[in-house]
């Protein structure tokens, strides 16, 4: 969600809501519908503690996921930067098809995996040049004690890499279950009505707007920010973009070239598969 649509959202709740606080105000009797004011903001202020404590507990539960996603994000670049390094080492036959699928990788995560992750649809697929890897790993034969270190190294980024990308995608279709939303939208609901108690044909109407109307921009701004930390990769400001990946593949690009490879990867920009 855009900042421009969200701004756009706080001021239609916060309009619906403080409309239908003024219309409830006309009905309402002097001193609002509560005879013991007092006592009413007590219980009102139960309400909206237990409320705030449990949103704000959800949003930092929330803020940690996407923090997980982004760290897993950055580590998963670094390590194919890793295993690109390692696959020099490798037998020549197969390290520069490491190479080349290595580079495919790192498209393909920064781009159609990531433009799958921003709609939420990319489920339990795997990246196929995960699996690219895998076959050429297969008919690596290590001959030299140096080969050997290598192919074990290799091994041990492979896990390190696949563990990264577990924590970059799992919050991609959402963090919070619908029944923690389903809770959280009645006891705004509850909050919303307790307020329209204390329309009071007495005070200004200025008063009772800007009564209803901060309680409804508060709640909205905050609903906002937890649905905002539920999808962390997007297009949108402050979304998870691929930029620790495109990083990384610049890096690998300025190594080839310094160590004078010859790799030509099988794919195109996106990490699509060459015909």
């Amino acid at each position: 969600m855009s900042i421009l649509i969200g701004f756009v959202v706080v001021v239609a709740v916060v309009t619906v809501a403080v409309t239908v606080m003024l219309l409830v105000r006309r009905r309402a009797p002097e001193g609002s519908f509560f005879s013991d004011g007092d006592r009413a903001s007590g219980v009102f202020g139960v309400l909206a503690t237990g409320f705030s404590v449990l949103l704000g507990f959800i949003i930092f539960l929330a803020f940690q996921s996407y923090d997980e996603s982004r760290s897993g994000a950055e580590s998963e670049a670094d390590t194919v930067v890793q295993m690109v390094e390692t696959a020099q080492f490798l037998p020549p036959d197969v390290s520069t098809e490491l190479t080349g699928e290595l580079i495919c990788y790192g498209r393909s995560v920064a781009g159609v995996e990531w433009d799958a992750l921003a709609a939420g649809n990319l489920g339990d697929t795997i990246n196929p040049w995960a699996v690219e890897l895998y076959r050429t790993m297969q008919t690596v034969e290590p001959r030299t004690y140096a080969e050997q270190s290598a192919y074990d190294r290799w091994m041990d980024q492979t896990g390190d890499r696949e563990q990264a990308r577990v924590d970059r995608v799992h919050g991609a279709e959402g963090i919070l279950p619908l029944p923690l939303w389903l809770v959280l939208y009645l006891i705004i609901g509850v909050v919303f009505v307790y307020m329209l108690f204390f329309a009071d044909r007495g005070e200004r109407a200025k008063t009772q707007a800007l009564l209803m109307g901060s309680v409804a921009a508060v709640i909205t701004v905050l609903m906002l920010l937890l649905a905002f930390f539920n999808h962390p990769h997007g297009d949108e400001v402050g979304k998870l973009q691929p930029t620790a990946m495109e990083r990384s593949l610049r890096l690998i690009d300025a190594e080839v070239d310094v160590a004078n490879l010859d790799v030509t990867p099988p794919c195109d920009a996106d990490g699509d598969r060459l015909s």
